[in-house]
């Protein structure tokens, strides 16, 4: 087996067993990087140089007798949304294009400070994945995947990433099997949650960025609806309408659960949240954002150590994902009249 093939566990046993130098674990994937990256355009930016400094030095270290850290001598990619001292940081923003940061983060230190090195700069990436239908126009379902870093305390994010994540798995399983009047695309976003604050362009880089490419390609004059999915394992479940999203999709989806006696789930109460499906709604596409934002913040569990698996219920992910199902074919038949 390759060495860029094997875990970070596998590898961490062969450094410390002496079977392989941190050297050579990081020459093989720098070897790789350079091999396939430019079809893959996975790196930002590779810092050879320095991640080979820094695995001959773990490599001194272990050959005196140092005790070094379990994961010391294992090679790791940064994503663009953590500072390294000395390497190009854009969080995904143009705004922040050439800028080299003075200072490293304090989860990149961590992993500095744990022997692990650092190969460079990781894109940020959406995800995605097309179920084809009879028609190439799109209805797009989405969520993000990322979870926000607190240094803090552990953030597990099992509702605000985790749920959604979930979901939209699922959905590719059963959407799969059905006879699509429209192309179905499953989207998973990256960068929702804010580096630092929610505040100015600081959130949502991941649904900006692929509007925009959308803008560009034309591609985004295909996708007739946008459902977005966010915040949904609560175990107490409670999604109000959004005052944001497109009014006639709303009300697709709030009938749909009411017919199918989901409506303890979705209630008439409405509520304003900013969140992925702005930058659609800005663009022209109908969206609407299904999220149970008010109820987790009500509980103490919305960006806090309490939002674990503890907190999650995968009957709250059914109820969700029957209501949508429920609501599909209406969808697709006002969008296209």
């Amino acid at each position: 087996m390759s060495l860029t093939t094997r875990s970070a566990a596998d590898l961490a046993g062969m450094l410390t067993r002496r079977e392989v130098s941190a050297e050579e674990v990081t020459s093989a994937h720098l070897d790789r990087i350079a091999a396939v990256d430019a079809d893959v355009h996975a790196f930002l930016f590779v810092d050879s140089d320095r991640a080979l400094a820094l695995a001959r030095d773990v490599d001194t270290r272990r050959a005196a007798g140092e005790k070094l850290g379990p994961l010391a001598g294992v090679p790791v990619g940064v994503k663009d949304v953590f500072t390294y001292a000395g390497a190009p940081t854009t969080c995904g923003s143009r705004i922040l294009e050439g800028w080299i940061p003075p200072y490293t983060s304090t989860l990149v230190q961590r992993l500095l400070d744990a022997g692990m090195i650092p190969l460079g700069k990781t894109h940020m990436v959406n995800l995605i994945a097309t179920i084809p239908g009879a028609r190439k126009d799109r209805i797009v379902i989405s969520g993000h995947y990322d979870t926000k870093i607190f240094h803090e305390f552990r953030f597990v994010g099992a509702s605000d990433g985790g749920s959604s994540a979930a979901f939209l798995l699922e959905m590719a399983r059963v959407l799969k099997g059905r006879k699509n009047p429209l192309t179905m695309e499953l989207l998973f976003l990256d960068g929702e949650e804010a580096v630092i604050e929610w505040q100015d362009n600081d959130h949502t880089y991941g649904s900006r960025h692929y509007v925009e490419a959308g803008k560009r390609d034309g591609s985004l004059s295909t996708i007739k609806a946008n459902i977005l999915v966010d915040m949904i394992g609560d175990r107490d479940l409670r999604i109000k309408r959004d005052g944001y999203s497109t009014p006639w999709l709303t009300d697709i989806i709030w009938n749909a659960a009411r017919r199918g006696k989901l409506d303890t789930y979705f209630v008439p109460e409405t509520t304003r949240v900013e969140d992925d499906h702005i930058p659609f709604l800005e663009a022209g596409v109908p969206s609407v954002d299904i999220i149970d934002l008010d109820r987790y913040a009500e509980q103490n569990a919305w960006h806090t150590a309490k939002d674990n698996l503890d907190a999650v219920s995968a009957r709250s992910l059914q109820a969700v994902g029957d209501v949508v199902i429920a609501a599909l074919p209406q969808i697709e038949a006002h969008v296209s009249k």
